[in-house]
This record gives C-alpha cells, sequence and structure tokens, in this order.
C-alpha cells in the first residue's frame, strides 16, 4: 500500500447491531461505531488542508468489512480489516495489541486517530493502549485541531476544563465526539469506494503474530457475565404553574430533610 509519510490513519470498529441470535453474519449486521465517525472527520479534514491520505483500519470477521467501504464512501483513501479466527475473543490489550502491530507495519505515517469510545463496550482503552504500544505521544479528547509545520496544536476538553497541547508528528488523538459533524456520503463516491479503491484483509501469519498474544489467550480480561441493570428509582414530572411546581418541589425537599 504505498502512500505518503503524511497519512493519516484512523482506527474504526464494527459494531453488531444485535447481540442476540448467535454471531452477526451479514453486512448489515454491522454499523460503523458512531464514536468514530468524528475521528475519520478529522482525517478527512486534514486530507483537504494537508492532502494527507486517509487509511481506516478494523477488526472483525469478514462481513464487518461493510463499514470500511462505507468509510472509503465518505472519502478514506484505502481499507485494512484485521481478520482472523484467532482474533476472535480479544479484549481491549489484545486488540490494541493486534491493532498496534497492524499499524507498526504501515510506518511511517504522521497522524494515528481514534473515537473516543465504542458504542457497544464503552471503555475508551483502545487508543490509548495502542499508542502506548507503539510509544506514540497521546492527546485524548481532542476539540480542535491546528496545524504547525511539524505537528499539532490541539484542543482538548474534559470535566470543564480546556486544555492546549502541541503535539509532533507522529502523533495519536482521541477524537471528542462532539467536536465535528461528520459528512455525509455521497452517491457519486458509492462506486469507488466498493469497485475502484483498496480494500485489504490481513490475516495473523501478515501480522507476524502468534494466537498466543491475541484473542482469549492474549487477553487479560474476560467478561463473566452480561445483565440488563435494574433501575430502582422513578422519575416523576411535576405539572402545573411554575408557581405550583416549585411549591411542590419546596415541599418534598422540606419533607424530606434535604432542606
Amino acid at each position: 500500500m504505498a502512500m505518503g509519510s503524511n497519512k493519516t490513519i484512523v482506527c474504526i470498529k464494527p459494531v453488531a447491531l444485535s447481540a442476540s441470535g448467535g454471531a452477526a453474519r451479514s453486512a448489515d449486521s454491522y454499523e460503523l461505531n458512531p464514536f468514530d465517525r468524528p475521528a475519520l472527520e478529522v482525517a478527512l479534514q486534514m486530507k483537504e488542508k494537508r492532502g494527507s491520505p486517509v487509511i481506516v483500519l478494523a477488526m472483525g470477521p469478514e462481513p464487518s468489512a461493510f463499514v470500511l467501504n462505507e468509510a472509503m464512501a465518505m472519502g478514506a483513501d484505502a481499507g485494512i480489516l484485521l481478520c482472523d479466527r484467532a482474533l476472535a475473543g480479544s479484549d481491549t490489550l489484545a486488540t490494541s495489541t493486534a491493532l498496534g502491530t497492524a499499524i507498526q507495519n504501515l510506518r511511517p505515517f504522521d497522524l494515528l486517530l481514534f473515537g473516543t469510545r465504542s458504542s457497544d463496550s464503552d471503555t475508551g482503552h483502545v487508543g490509548p493502549q495502542t499508542a502506548e504500544l507503539l510509544d506514540l505521544p497521546l492527546v485524548t479528547g481532542v476539540y480542535s485541531i491546528d496545524t504547525l509545520e511539524n505537528g499539532l496544536r490541539v484542543e482538548r476538553r474534559i470535566d470543564d476544563f480546556r486544555e492546549e497541547y502541541e503535539v509532533p508528528f507522529p502523533a495519536a488523538l482521541t477524537i471528542q465526539s462532539g467536536s465535528v459533524r461528520p459528512r455525509d456520503i455521497g452517491l457519486l463516491e458509492m462506486v469507488p469506494a466498493f469497485e475502484e479503491k483498496e480494500l485489504l484483509t490481513w490475516r495473523l501469519k501478515d501480522l507476524g503474530l502468534s494466537p498466543e498474544s491475541v484473542g482469549e489467550p492474549g487477553s487479560a480480561t474476560a467478561v463473566i457475565s452480561l445483565s440488563k441493570a435494574q433501575r430502582a428509582r422513578t422519575c416523576e414530572f411535576l405539572t402545573g404553574s411554575n408557581e405550583e411546581q416549585v411549591d411542590r418541589l419546596l415541599s418534598r425537599l422540606l419533607a424530606s430533610g434535604l432542606l
């Protein structure tokens, strides 16, 4: 995959639409993790500003490659799917190991982007873990980016604080979900995304990894069980005029000893 050294790599996650009925086996069983869309949009804006080619990288079964086609229809130049039975059951550490190895094989690059979290597991681990494995400077929760000659100035917003950092290339960022509005897919981009742009599938042998380093053997954690949390509290809306609602609220607070 011959592209310039200033390329941007975006890690995206195919998210199963439903966990019922066993493993999802068709393309329409997956969607692009919505929290990865802002990261992809930032990469596409960097491409427009700096001419930086964009590679999207995902890990999942073969039908999940559809999300890479979708990302290429948005404007990414090429896609790579890490797909191997040995990757099944990977926790965030094993996932980061596989992604990090693939990214190492794509050097040189300027920028590595992630969403802040995923809509299924919601851990927020993979971006920071992958950056650590690659020994890259990392800023999380990035809200805006200004390009410098040999790096970036980024703004991070978290816990009501606004922080600014300067990072050299190559760097890794996780992009805040509300920072940009992802673009829509144009009809003219659909055909190139599915028929012309490069979509590669890399197996474990292509990565040079052993089965013991990924999947369940390479995972430091395991999900023991999943269950739906039961809500013990209920919500009640106060009715009446504003004055009546205030009186009722004050009465309840006084009765409960909170005032």
